[in-house]
């Protein structure tokens, strides 16, 4: 230690006496430090925390960090109501436990924007714990009142001067009492939470040290490719892997239940052994579909009535005695998660345990499925978790870990699969697609006096989690829909569910992405047919929902809402709840001469409660609008004789940072109920942009992805 300590020498006497050795090696006074020399047992209050007599804090991050910045903003939630010298906060991402279960969930998982919801109280709590036991520990050193106690950036100062940081306590600290019901600090009081903070995990990840999945080198790893049927549902008929085992290379070929592991001492190797390997497939029943057929199998069942989501009034009599009637058909396309990171796993499978080294959203199910794998008691199995090169709900899945572990148990070593990015385009668990009908019945004054909105659709749900499907009713798949917040006296919400052969998965904001395109273009159209400005139509349906109204005005009022644009650009307006977040957004549009749409400013504003980083808050906003404006104007998955067409970026492309629009992000300051931020900004982007275009052309987007507007 180079930093001045005040302590006395008695001070120094009781310490040591009631830490033994330990505390004497971990404490140390200017000049005396020991080179080298062992530091005691860490203080570990709780399964978050480990307070070092080095002064170290380390800060147990039990989600997924795949670039939301939840590695931040955890340990802030804990550090500020430990009063702990942020300088000194390290993280360590959590191994698969129960105790590190999600409080929302139930599982250890990390999706549905709820991190930061369900961490709110339980990451303070720990916190506070820790720091009242520190207290109580100075207290009983110094032999004073704790109520003359105060615990500040890292250390406990009494009321008469005298300081001790952290780590001299720690020893004390262990032997106390950690308090189960500590009081937490009043958000006036804050130092940490509300600021911005920089993010933890951007200084290794400038320099290279940050672990990926992809990044995993383990003694004696082999890498694998595996060769998948091309059409869902397929399934190997025979194979011949002569040619495969000819490569130079390669030292296994072995059949797994996905398909055909080709298992070598390198990527490239593994990959033009698969690539030579000789396989026919049975392809399944699935073979028949095609994007044309889905189509036509959506619309014949949005004839059938479904399963009853929402029923206000009677709708259909209200329509009959409307002064005017809007109907209309939305659709929406297959989209493929597209993570920068490609979907890859190293597991190595032993008589005596496994280990699982995974950029993975789900570590709660990835245990379980090792110890399936593996026929080893769970206590044996170990979940390393790595830094997520993207995520977007992909890595809930298991396949890509299950394939390694597969791998793995056969060829007995440990084995990195990784998937191409054609692989991973081609072999997805898709955002649904989903075909919606609409009809509105509008009174004499233009307002809506009846809304029916018919949803057919895939079930997520259905096939991860299929009890909480009832009657037919996927209460996920109508997200968005059911929650239509305008003051309409007479709806009715239905969902139709559908297969259609293809597997479908949660992707950034799941069904919102497409029932915020539905409701808040057709919300557009009825303020059209009414004669009446869109954001004031929308307004004066939300007297009752004061959160959408307060985003909407601030986004509105930003934007400079009906003030003068540049020639030929035009604005649109959305807004839209998701993951108990508010956000509203206005698009600013120009469609060229040969329809092509260009995006030059997108006008943000959240209502997410109480904001625990706003960097965060901002970066979430606009990565989930460069997500979402994607998906409108390019994101499509299509499908031919049961195979995906798209391969890569070429044929399913990205948004270019030269298309990239300027985004403004604006926080209302709110201290209501806390909302995600990692979804919300997504779903309100693509009814913005198409509203704008409407604006622009007069024409309505009623099927994405907009393409070039004829």
């Amino acid at each position: 230690m180079t930093a001045h300590v005040d302590v006395t020498r008695r001070e120094f006497l009781q310490v040591a006496s009631a830490a033994g050795a330990t505390l004497v090696i971990g404490f140390t006074l200017p000049g005396c430090a020991t080179p080298g020399a062992p530091a005691g047992p860490p203080l570990e209050p709780n399964a978050w925390l480990k307070i070092g007599t080095d002064e170290s804090i380390l800060v147990i991050v039990d989600r997924s960090e795949m670039g939301q910045g939840i590695a931040t903003a955890l340990p802030m939630l804990l550090a500020e109501e430990l009063e702990a010298d942020w300088s000194k906060i390290r993280i360590e991402f959590a191994p698969a436990d129960p105790v590190y279960n999600h409080r929302l969930f139930g599982m250890q998982a990390t999706g549905g924007s709820a991190s930061i919801r369900a961490a709110w109280m339980p990451l303070r709590q720990a916190g506070a714990a820790a720091r009242e036991v520190l207290i109580d520990a100075a207290a009983q050193t110094w032999e004073v009142d704790r109520a003359a106690c105060r615990a500040e950036n890292g250390a406990v100062i009494h009321s008469g001067g005298r300081r001790l940081t952290y780590g001299h306590l720690v020893a004390t600290a262990r032997t106390l009492p950690v308090p189960t019901e500590p009081p937490l600090k009043e958000p006036k009081d804050w130092k940490i939470l509300g600021t911005r903070v920089p993010r933890l995990d951007t200084p290794p990840k400038v320099d290279g040290t940050a672990q990926f999945g992809i990044d995993v080198t383990v003694p004696g790893m082999l890498v694998a490719v595996v060769a998948r049927c091309p059409v869902f549902g397929g399934k190997v008929a025979s194979f011949d892997a002569a040619k495969a085992e000819a490569v130079p290379g390669v030292r296994h070929v072995v059949q797994i239940s996905s398909g055909i592991a080709v298992v070598a001492d390198g990527y490239w190797p593994a990959k033009t052994g698969r690539d030579a390997l000789a396989v026919t497939w049975d392809e399944g029943p699935t073979a028949g579909i095609s994007s044309a057929s889905i189509g036509r199998l959506f619309a014949q069942r949005a004839a059938r009535a479904g399963a009853v989501a929402r029923n206000d009034g009677n709708a259909d009599r209200a329509l009959s005695g409307a002064a005017s009637r809007l109907d209309a058909a939305y659709e929406a396309p297959f989209l493929a998660h597209a993570t920068m990171e490609p979907m890859n796993c190293t597991a190595h499978v032993r008589p005596d345990g496994v280990d699982i080294w995974a950029p993975t959203q789900f570590q709660g199910a990835a245990h379980q499925v090792g110890a399936g794998i593996g026929g080893v008691p769970p206590e044996q199995v170990k979940v390393h978790t790595t830094y997520l090169g993207g995520g977007f709900g992909r890595r809930f899945e298991l396949d890509f870990i299950q394939e390694a572990l597969e791998t793995s148990k056969a060829v007995g070593a440990p084995v990195k699969v990784v998937w191409s990015r054609e692989d991973d385009t081609r072999h997805e668990f898709y955002r649904p697609a989903s075909y919606h009908r609409l009809r509105a019945g509008l009174d004499g004054t233009g307002r809506p006096a009846a809304w029916t909105h018919r949803v057919v659709a895939p079930s997520i749900m259905a096939r991860i989690f299929p009890d909480t499907v009832q009657n037919g009713l996927d209460g996920e798949a109508v997200e968005g829909a059911v929650e239509m917040p305008y003051g309409v006296p007479n709806v009715h919400v239905d969902y139709v569910l559908t297969d259609t052969g293809i597997p479908v998965g949660f992707w950034r904001s799941v069904n919102h992405s497409f029932n915020a395109f539905v409701v808040e273009s057709f919300i557009d159209e009825l303020a059209h047919a009414a004669g009446q400005d869109p954001y004031e139509y929308r307004r004066g349906l939300l007297g009752n929902a004061p959160r959408y109204r307060r985003v909407l005005e601030l986004a509105a009022t930003q934007a400079g809402w009906g003030s003068p644009l540049p020639a030929g650009v035009f604005r649109g307006i959305a807004v839209h709840k998701s993951f108990e977040a508010y956000v509203a957004q206005v698009a600013e549009v120009s469609v060229g001469s040969e329809g092509a749409v260009r995006v030059h400013r997108v006008v943000c504003a959240v209502d997410c409660g109480p904001v625990v980083n706003p960097d965060t808050v901002e970066a979430q906003m606009q990565s989930g609008i460069v997500y979402g404006l994607t998906a409108a104007l390019y994101g499509e998955i299509g499908i031919d004789r049961g195979r995906v067409v798209q391969g890569n970026f070429h044929d399913y492309p990205m948004l270019r940072m030269a298309e990239m629009p300027r985004v403004e992000v604006h926080i209302v300051p709110s201290t209501d109920s806390q909302g995600g931020v990692g979804e919300p900004g997504t779903p309100p982007i693509a009814p913005a942009v198409c509203n704008a275009i409407f604006a622009a052309t007069g024409k309505r987007i009623r099927k994405l992805p907009i393409g070039q507007v004829t």
